[in-house]
């Protein structure tokens, strides 16, 4: 499960990266607030929660 539960984390960091950088703010928002909600994982390195 740790392995899994890491994925999803860096699929969210990528998804708000490429949010980013497209200029979508709010959808990067979005990932980084669901990647903050992963249970026991927090936010993954070099998210950015605001």
């Amino acid at each position: 499960m740790p392995t899994d539960r890491s994925a999803l984390l860096m699929m969210l960091a990528y998804v708000e990266a490429e949010c980013r950088r497209l200029g979508n703010e709010a959808a990067a928002q979005h990932a980084a607030m669901a990647a903050a909600l992963v249970p026991g994982a927090g936010a993954p390195s070099g998210a950015s929660l605001h």
